[in-house]
């Protein structure tokens, strides 16, 4: 990255930074025979827990991954769980109960690739997943890969690719209800999160890819101590930098798309994003909560497909800027020129006049009632 041109940079991405076919292939068959395994093998009929549906997430479930280490995610719908605050209350002995049984049956699934011993992931003493590492027995291509517990709000997702926000309104008011953390229970959304990425075109995917491994190269070393915000942050950035710089065109110089993130990057403390794809700011009390959510202190990046997941918050965004700031004399982005994208998106707004006529503009969020006003 520090020496590829720009005009080089579709093709750096294509031959260092996508999986190799042979290891996406050996992951995507190892992954179905865990999956296989955690359906039918991993509760003993005793239990009387039956897995509703498994979903692949993470980076390779989006088709996004890196070649080297990237991340995947199996979100086992139990039901066991009926409600958010069951699967809290819980999921620590359904997680000891997936290590163990894993623990037992790793080898029997190490046929293409080599499995690490399970363990906890999570903060604290509070862990979400059971982890375990797939590695190539071929080179040093790995996918880390989390198992996580859920409960099954959305029951069965339509797989057409029109989202209708009225399917998931119960989900997600039920969700508002159990009062849970900021993204406490974002697996449960784990399939609208894939969707809401998988949709995208190829070239964008390569682009979030181009942005994960600066993020990953460039800024984790040097701050490994630090409070980081989460890459899915970033990616929900670049995804929104492509729709308003290019009004979601296929065809777009990936150094210019590059150099538009970075540029975003330094304006950290204005950037205010979100989407109406699978719920609406016009539901009263989903609408209320969103609208909460953005009056907070910026930067401001919200879940597409969980309306309580705001991230970033109280992260070292100064830190990613500086480096940000630093990288846009990197070759492939020097002479680039960035997009017209505004950090906070465009709002619309009707003014009505006494007269009775009424007016539209779409303005920034920051635009006070007297700029309006001239």
């Amino acid at each position: 990255l520090l020496t590829v041109t720009a005009e080089r940079l579709d093709t750096w991405i294509m031959n260092v930074l996508q999986p190799s076919k042979d290891f996406s292939d050996q992951v995507k068959w190892t992954m179905n025979h865990i999956c296989e395994f955690l359906k039918k093998d991993c509760f003993p009929k005793e239990t009387n827990i039956h897995v509703n549906k498994t979903v692949k997430g993470g980076s390779t479930g989006k088709g996004t991954a890196l070649r080297n280490n990237s991340d995947a995610d199996v979100v086992l719908f139990l039901s066991c769980f009926s409600s958010y605050q069951e699967q809290k209350q819980n999921r620590m002995g359904i997680l000891d109960l997936i290590k163990r049984r894993l623990g037992d049956h790793r080898q029997s699934l190490m046929f293409t690739v080599n499995i690490t011993e399970p363990r906890y992931k999570g903060p604290g003493n509070m862990p979400r997943s059971v982890s375990l590492t797939l590695c190539s027995k071929m080179n040093s291509e790995s996918t880390d890969v989390d198992i996580l517990p859920a409960y099954d709000a959305l029951g069965q997702v339509r797989r057409d690719n029109e989202p209708d926000p009225s399917l998931y309104e119960a989900a997600y008011v039920e969700l508002l209800r159990a009062k849970g953390n900021p993204g406490e229970f974002s697996p449960c959304f784990t399939e609208l999160q894939k969707k809401f990425v998988k949709r995208y075109p190829a070239k964008l995917k390569s682009l979030l890819r181009l942005v994960k491994h600066w993020y990953k190269k460039r800024v984790k070393p040097r701050y490994c101590s630090e409070n980081l915000p989460p890459k899915y942050a970033l990616e929900l950035l670049t995804i929104y930098a492509w729709e308003q710089g290019t009004d979601s065109n296929e065809s777009f110089k990936m150094a210019e798309g590059f150099r538009t993130v970075l540029e975003l990057l330094c304006q950290h403390q204005e950037i205010c994003i979100y989407w109406e794809v699978y719920y609406l700011l016009q539901h009263r009390e989903i609408g209320a909560h969103v609208k909460s959510l953005l009056r907070q202190p910026r930067p401001i990046i919200l879940d597409p497909a969980d309306p309580t997941g705001i991230l970033g918050q109280d992260n070292r965004w100064d830190l990613v800027a500086q480096e940000a700031a630093c990288d846009r004399s990197l070759p492939c982005v020097s002479t680039a020129k960035p997009w017209a994208v505004q950090p906070a998106k465009p709002v619309t707004i009707e003014v009505k006049q006494l007269s009775g006529t009424s007016l539209k503009r779409t303005v920034s969020p920051g635009t006070t009632i007297k700029e309006l006003k001239e």
